[in-house]
């Protein structure tokens, strides 16, 4: 009896560890940017761009290669998928009007921001 109940509890333990460390966490960090203008309403068509700015040894600022452009859709929203957290600058332009921000990705989480275009 009691070895009915020690295979028992062995088997059960092997298959919740075999199906607990077959779920993966998702990590991917999701952006979505919302473009509007002082009017408050969305701008479609806005160009987005995400970079990151570094310092160099010298004290100068120059431009990662981390960056990724998009053009927001009808709803004014530009969305974007990275694999790794970042602290991102954003710069969105629509004919004479831009905006600035910046935004952190956090890991398996999805970021909203948006950005005035004036």
């Amino acid at each position: 009896m009691k070895l009915k109940l020690f295979i028992a509890t062995l088997t059960f333990g092997v298959i919740t560890f075999f199906v607990s460390s077959s779920c993966q966490k998702k990590t991917d960090c999701k952006l979505i940017i919302t473009t509007y203008n002082s009017l408050g309403n969305v701008v479609s068509g806005a160009t987005v761009k995400l970079y990151a700015n570094v310092k160099t040894s010298s004290g100068a600022t120059v431009e990662a290669d981390l960056k990724a452009d998009g053009v927001s859709d009808g709803v004014g929203t530009t969305t974007f998928t990275f694999k790794l957290p970042a602290i991102l600058d954003v710069r969105a332009t629509a004919d004479t009007m831009a905006g600035i921000g910046i935004v952190k990705l956090e890991e398996g989480k999805t970021v909203e921001k948006t950005i005035l275009l004036k």
